[in-house]
């Protein structure tokens, strides 16, 4: 484990002449309400390494030094996403490996079964829900994270002569550049819908209220305990709270600390008197009613869609998603189709890759 700057600095000189290297990170957003970059693996050269994020060393040397390499992830937009806030993280040559197994036409796309497929080697799955932020770490999360790009450089291989010889190299690369793009994309919260959270629309609009003051009160105790929410309390015990207490009915809580009890039972009286023109107002929908030119023209890109897929052994969702399709029925320009998925479809390509 390299947890000092000499050590870092010991495994970029490793790392200078290699022009490839696997990369993989781990967090702890299962066990944190604020999520840490708490691992990162890296594979090159028939080596292995692991890097401690947490030692409190600037990560942006092994950054500067990985930019200009070409680094292989499997699912990388998690794993650039977490990178970017640590530093300049500055890949631009990057090799997803789920990406390309998508497009190769598997079906099974996770890691495990990748490398049980092309190296007959079972993955342990026993720590992907592990701490780790922990420390030590165990032998058995130190062999599962190293495992994580141990096979990375040689599937990536395998993968892109898959793709170059079904001719869909550049439709890797547009996929790639799309996924890359989006992840230099920061993600926030919008704060005034974020408790509308699964099966809140099926509530009654005091329901609703109720659900609202419950979620920002568990996300408060969440953030204090530095908890993630689900460990005060679940999405479903939310609603099924809120739609049993507007009722008067009983309802069960998931245990808690006598202090959490409290303050839970003052929250939830208050929020049972709440004034109905404080209630939530339903959100406006500016989606208009698709015209019959519309509804042909969807119905004619999925039946296009889906006798291609066929043809070439893809998944329909791969080829261009509903979302994409009812998209280009508005407006055939659409910059939600990449390219390659226009071509598939019969549709003239952009002069040039839009990103969305």
């Amino acid at each position: 484990m390299i947890s000092d700057p000499s050590g870092l600095q010991a495994l970029i000189d490793r790392l200078a002449p290699l022009p490839q290297i696997a990369v993989d990170t781990e967090a702890d957003s299962l066990h944190s309400y604020f999520e840490k970059l708490c691992l990162i693996q890296i594979s090159a050269d028939g080596e292995d390494f692991l890097v401690d994020p947490l030692a409190g060393f600037s990560l942006q040397p092994l950054y500067d030094a990985l930019a200009p390499k070409r680094l292989v992830f499997h699912g990388a937009d998690y794993d650039m996403r977490l990178l970017h806030r640590y530093g300049q993280f500055g890949a631009t040559d990057v090799f997803d490996t789920m990406i390309a197994s998508r497009l190769c036409g598997y079906r099974e796309l996770g890691l495990a079964a990748l490398v049980a497929k092309h190296f007959d080697v079972k993955l342990s799955k026993a720590s992907q829900k592990a701490n780790w932020a922990i420390r030590p770490l165990s032998r058995q999360m130190l062999e599962y994270a190293v495992n994580d790009t141990k096979y990375l450089l040689t599937l990536a291989q395998i993968l892109e002569a898959e793709l170059r010889r079904l001719e869909r190299w550049d439709w890797f690369v547009e996929s790639r550049d799309r996924m890359m793009a989006a992840a230099r994309e920061p993600r926030e919260r919008d704060e005034n819908s974020a408790w509308r959270i699964s099966g809140s629309a099926t509530l009654s609009p005091q329901a609703q209220s109720v659900l609202r003051v419950l979620w920002y009160w568990r996300d408060g105790e969440a953030k204090s305990w530095d908890r993630p929410p689900f460990h005060v309390m679940s999405n479903d015990d939310l609603v099924r709270i809120a739609e049993k207490a507007v009722k008067g009915e009983p309802f069960s809580t998931p245990r808690m600390s006598s202090r959490r009890r409290k303050s839970f039972e003052v929250v939830l009286a208050l929020a049972l008197h709440i004034p109905e023109d404080e209630w939530p107002v339903p959100p406006k929908t500016r989606r208009r009613r698709p015209t019959r030119e519309q509804t042909d023209r969807f119905e004619s890109l999925r039946r296009t869609r889906d006798k291609v897929a066929a043809e070439i052994g893809l998944e329909p969702s791969i080829v261009a998603p509903r979302g994409a399709l009812e998209a280009a029925s508005l407006d055939l320009n659409t910059a939600a189709l990449m390219n390659w998925q226009r071509r598939l479809l019969g549709l003239e390509p952009h002069q040039t890759p839009v990103n969305v």
